[in-house]
């Protein structure tokens, strides 16, 4: 029964086995090449309550060798790395060989990787809550003084690594610029803050009132000084 099944049809199987041998045979002899190529990186599973508090690579530079044909029809759009992070806890973790899960037919070969491997380093995410300091730029105009400043909420939270939250100790609104102003006013203006890992969690503007004092001035005295009498009246 076997022998029939290996006998049927045997000159087309013949034929198959024929045209897979010369396909083999012009891939692996085939001129090979080497082409360049930029595969994003991608962070997965991030474990929840962690933050990522190093710079990773978003990109990594990849030199695949192999025959010409084959290269031809790789795409980069094709290509990607990724680095899981399921599992990991706070601290530093090495990740090599980062070509392992990069899809590419098995007669191609990465030939160089850079860079060859990343360090990741995870810390638990925080919060806390700073004060917010109004940043006043320029003078009123003459005659009147900067009075009291307000601003709401006069708190807000960030969030991010833990080593960064602990030396975060106030936020910074953009300047508040009072060159030549006459009259109280109250305007909406962004937080400056820009965290290396860590970010504003919600409140990105305040509301800020700025109150100008008008200078009195006390009134002069009015001095009435009499008329002299006329001598020819007096007479009279």
């Amino acid at each position: 029964m076997l022998i029939q099944v290996i006998t049927n049809n045997w000159h087309l199987k013949l034929l198959s086995l024929f045209f897979a041998i010369v396909l083999w045979l012009f891939v692996m002899g085939e001129q090979k090449a080497e082409v360049g190529y930029t595969v994003p990186l991608e962070l997965k599973n991030l474990p929840v309550g962690m933050v990522v508090a190093n710079e990773v690579p978003s990109l990594v530079d990849v030199r695949i060798s192999g025959p010409r044909t084959l290269l031809s029809k790789l795409q980069p759009s094709d290509l990607s790395m990724s680095v899981d992070l399921h599992g990991l806890q706070p601290g530093l973790t090495t990740f090599k060989r980062l070509d392992q899960n990069l899809n590419i037919p098995s007669v191609l070969r990465v030939s160089r990787l850079s860079p060859s491997y990343v360090d990741v380093k995870l810390e638990r995410s925080r919060e806390k809550k700073v004060p917010v300091r109004v940043l006043i730029g320029g003078a009123p105009a003459e005659g009147v003084t900067l009075g009291a400043v307000k601003v709401r909420p006069a708190s807000v939270t960030i969030e991010g690594a833990e080593s960064e939250v602990k030396n975060v100790d106030e936020v910074e609104t953009e300047l508040v610029d009072i060159s030549a102003v006459q009259e109280s006013f109250a305007l909406t203006v962004p937080i400056n803050y820009r965290g290396t890992y860590t970010a504003l969690k919600e409140q990105k503007t305040v509301e800020v009132e700025v109150h100008i004092n008008q200078q009195h001035v006390d009134p002069v005295d009015t001095v009435i000084i009499a008329a002299p009498a006329d001598k020819n009246n007096a007479k009279k």
